[in-house]
Parts: structure tokens; C-alpha cells; sequence
């Protein structure tokens, strides 16, 4: 793997920082400039580093989240747990990373979902649900790889928003709502396990084939 360039190291350095200074000061300049003091950095350097936008800085903030998560779940701490184990430690250990930038990660949503956000913030949201899959240990190639990171993200964006207006001691509200979807989706893995195995599931492959690779 090819190393950062310095501007990128300096970019990681200031990422979550960035997120918890937008808490008061939006995702600015002005985050950058407190983030950069907070860290005893060139405000310059800081400057050049991060991208103007705030599109942009939110990419990078949510990046370096990425990165802690996959920094914090090396594979020994996962080896035990069974899948759904490590889905709920995954999405909560992504929760904990965010929680001191909060607020900032609620304004995040907003900018992201400004119309010409939108793509940028389906590209975040796939990104983060394949990395959360391959900690886990998923290597699936087929329609599986889809059907897990589609339905991930829904539970992960879902999961979010309660966290986001959670009040409760330890976020315990989104502990539990959590544990419901999670749930939800181990039924729905059931019932896609099941219905691979029927004859509706033969029929349907073979007529999605026929589709692909029409006779002639």
C-alpha cells in the first residue's frame, strides 16, 4: 500500500478534530483554524490540507471514523463474536468515535442532504457499510454482497438518527432500537437462507438467467 503524502497525514490528523470544532463552529474554515490550534498545527498547513467545502470535510471526517473503526477491530477482537455480535460492535464502536462531534455529525446529515450532496453521501454510506462487511469477515462475490451492504446501511442510518436526539443514560434508547433492527435483519438473512433453498428460488434463478443469456 502506497504511503500518504504528508498534506494526506496532515489531513487524518485534523479529521475528527475538525468534527468535534464543528460543533460550534459548522463545517468552516473557522473548525479548521480551532482544530489546527487544538492540535498545535500550522493553521496554513491546516488550511491546505483540508478541503474547502463542507462536503468535502465531512468525507474526510467520516474517512478517518472509518479508519478508527477498522484501527480498533483488529481480528482478535472479533474472532469470538458471532455476525451479529460483530454488526451491533461495529456500528456502536462507530457511534463512540462520532459522539464527541455530535451535533456536527447532525449538521453533517443536513449538507448531505442538500440535492447536490446526494451522490457524495451514497457513496459514504456504501463505502462505510462495505468496510463494516469486510471487518466482519464477509467475502461474499454474488448477489449477497449487495443485498448485506444495502440492508446494513439501512439499519446503520436508521440507528443514527435515534442516536442522534438519544437522551438516555449510555444511549441506552439506541441500544435497543439497535438490537430491534439487528434482529430484524437476522430474520430476513433466515428467510433468504430459506427461500435460496425452495423451488420459487430455482425458478426465479433460472429465469433471471434466461434474462442475462436469452436463448437464440
Amino acid at each position: 500500500m502506497e504511503s500518504p503524502s504528508p498534506l494526506e497525514r496532515l489531513r487524518r490528523e485534523l479529521a475528527l478534530a475538525v468534527g468535534e470544532n464543528a460543533v460550534f463552529d459548522g463545517w468552516t474554515r473557522g473548525a479548521v483554524d480551532a482544530a489546527a490550534g487544538q492540535l498545535g498545527l500550522d493553521p496554513v498547513q491546516a488550511r491546505l490540507a483540508m478541503p474547502k467545502t463542507q462536503s468535502g470535510m465531512i468525507d474526510v471526517y467520516i474517512q478517518e471514523v472509518d479508519r478508527g473503526l477498522q484501527a480498533h477491530f483488529i481480528p482478535e477482537r472479533l474472532s469470538s463474536l458471532k455476525i451479529r455480535e460483530k454488526i451491533r460492535a461495529l456500528i456502536w464502536r462507530r457511534l463512540e468515535i462520532m459522539g464527541p462531534a455530535r451535533e456536527a455529525v447532525r449538521r453533517a446529515l443536513a449538507i448531505l442532504a442538500m440535492p447536490q450532496n446526494v451522490p457524495l453521501a451514497l457513496r459514504i454510506g456504501w463505502r462505510s457499510a462495505d468496510l463494516m462487511w469486510r471487518i466482519a469477515g464477509d467475502t461474499s462475490t454474488d448477489f449477497n454482497h449487495y443485498t448485506k451492504r444495502v440492508t446494513l446501511g439501512a439499519v446503520y442510518a436508521s440507528t443514527l438518527l435515534v442516536w442522534l436526539d438519544d437522551q438516555s443514560e449510555g444511549w441506552s434508547d439506541t441500544a435497543a432500537f439497535l438490537d430491534r433492527r439487528i434482529d430484524d435483519v437476522m430474520r430476513f438473512e433466515r428467510f433468504k437462507a430459506d427461500w435460496r433453498g425452495s423451488t420459487d428460488h430455482l425458478s426465479l434463478s433460472r429465469f433471471l438467467g434466461r434474462l442475462r443469456y436469452p436463448p437464440r
